[in-house]
């Protein structure tokens, strides 16, 4: 990581201006606090925040460290991440994320859940156990690959052991009354 000014600082807070938003939209979307306008809206605000990380893939590769810092690199995959309705796209961001953190641009930790993310809205088991539904009976991990072995690729990625991150999101929503939909979001502290 480095903590040189970023090369471009606009785009820096143009990714933090939309992650910030869209966090503020993910939180009530996930305690249900939408009605079906304002879902529509706040489906639509992901779309065009999705558009926009497309651009600046297409120009920049991934927004890492060096070109944005590393808060504005946070945004950008918070952004990818939530690209849930674009599965194409999500895919091609973690390999662009991925090169990102072979070249210490990125954190291996953000790969590890948008790979995890992409395999699940492509209908796959996940790797490291970063994606779980909310819904109205508590926290629940999505189809996974290789129970057994969870926590040493966990480890691998620098991720802690999944009792330890999974207990940290039940802390977190515990006090929320879901909705009857299922939500997916991701592990709280674990990136």
């Amino acid at each position: 990581m480095t903590t040189a000014e970023p090369l471009r600082p606009a785009l820096a807070r143009e990714l933090l201006a939309r992650a910030t938003q869209s966090a503020a939209r993910q939180a009530k979307r996930v305690r249900n606090q939408l009605d079906a306008v304002q879902l529509g809206q706040d489906r639509h605000a992901d779309h065009v925040d999705t558009k926009v990380l497309r651009r600046i893939l297409a120009e920049h590769d991934w927004p890492g460290y060096r070109l944005v810092g590393p808060e504005a690199a946070r945004a950008a995959w918070s952004i990818a991440l939530h690209a849930d309705d674009e599965p194409d796209f999500q895919r091609a961001a973690t390999t662009l994320l991925q090169r990102a953190v072979q070249d210490n641009d990125a954190r291996i930790q953000h790969w590890a859940h948008l790979h995890d993310r992409a395999l699940v809205n492509s209908g796959r088991p996940q790797e490291f156990g970063t994606q779980l539904v909310l819904n109205a009976t508590g926290v629940e991990l999505c189809p996974l690959r290789a129970p057994e072995s969870l926590d040493q690729r966990r480890a691998a990625v620098g991720l802690p052991p999944f009792a330890v991150a999974r207990e940290t999101v039940r802390r977190r929503y515990a006090p929320t009354r879901y909705a009857s939909d299922s939500a997916t979001v991701v592990l709280a502290g674990a990136a």
